[in-house]
């Protein structure tokens, strides 16, 4: 699924940000509205300050990203789409600095970790800050000879800073999975009006603390033939040392074996919250 038209996508972070990215790709031709936080941006598409929000939640290396999850639990919002953004991290100075006059790298500490092996052997001074555009744009402010960032192309483009090296990530499968939400049912269409579309699924749960309740839960699922993308727990924040459990299959609600599977499933848990039915993102491969 992808938004045409005039539409607004609110992101965490400033322009250049991957998560800019990530919205574009769903609403080409939107527009991208950047805020300071996650709370931010989830409260900009709640309150009808923007029609969408895309927000990170899952990440190749590092894993999920529990902020988009646990304010998903929360809200009225749904999951109406999901992209993935393949990340590749460069090494960003300011016109006329060079390689060689490089002794501190700012970043998210996500980024500066993918790229540790780049970092230790030109024996850069690893410092941290709120994300990776947001370094590339203080940069531009302040920085000056001796500093640089890493961060997207895009970034460089957007602040009008130097590629001094591209691709620098260690590991070569590095790629984010966003969410974008908004209202409604979260059901989505079956069907873009073409070609077949691979549909996936999210909800959350919880359990009784009864022995074996989560393996009675998660029969469901091959029980009607459904496929589990993912299952990860967090702790939930109003019952201490009580646990939900965030779950992605393949198929869409309105498919009668997934409706079925959600009907048993509601049987045998405590709680159960369906997220949303949404196009999968299409794969991305590893270049």
């Amino acid at each position: 699924m992808s938004a045409k038209g005039s539409v607004r996508i609110a992101y965490q972070g400033v322009p250049g940000a991957f998560s800019e990215e990530a919205s574009l790709g769903f609403a080409p031709g939107g527009t991208a509205v950047g805020f300071p936080s996650f709370e931010e941006a989830f409260a900009a598409a709640a309150d009808g300050t923007c029609d969408y929000a895309c927000l990170p939640v899952e990440n190749s290396l590092a894993g999920s990203i529990n902020q988009t999850y646990d304010l998903l639990t929360d809200s009225a919002l749904n999951v109406v789409g999901e992209r993935i953004v393949r990340v590749h991290h460069n090494l960003l100075a300011k016109p006329g600095v060079k390689l060689s006059d490089i002794k501190r790298v700012y970043s998210h500490p996500q980024a500066l970790a993918q790229c540790a092996g780049f970092i230790r052997r030109h024996k850069f001074e690893a410092v941290t800050d709120f994300d990776t555009a947001g370094a590339a744009m203080l940069l531009a402010q302040n920085g000056g000879e001796g500093k640089a960032a890493i961060a997207s192309v895009r970034a460089a483009q957007e602040y009008g800073l130097d590629v001094l090296a591209e691709k620098i990530e260690d590991l070569p499968f590095n790629f984010t999975r966003f969410f974008v939400l908004a209202y409604g049912e979260g059901r989505g269409p079956k069907s873009d009006g073409g070609g077949a579309v691979r549909f996936k699924s999210s909800m959350v749960l919880a359990t009784r603390h009864r022995p074996g309740d989560l393996v009675t839960c998660l029969e469901v699922f091959p029980k009607h033939d459904i496929n589990m993308t993912k299952l990860e727990s967090r702790p939930r924040r109003d019952k201490p040392w009580s646990y939900l459990f965030y779950i992605d299959i393949d198929g869409h609600i309105e498919e009668p074996h997934v409706a079925a599977a959600m009907t048993d499933l509601m049987r045998r848990a405590a709680f159960v919250k369906f997220l949303g039915s949404y196009p999968a993102a299409e794969p991305i491969e590893v270049s």
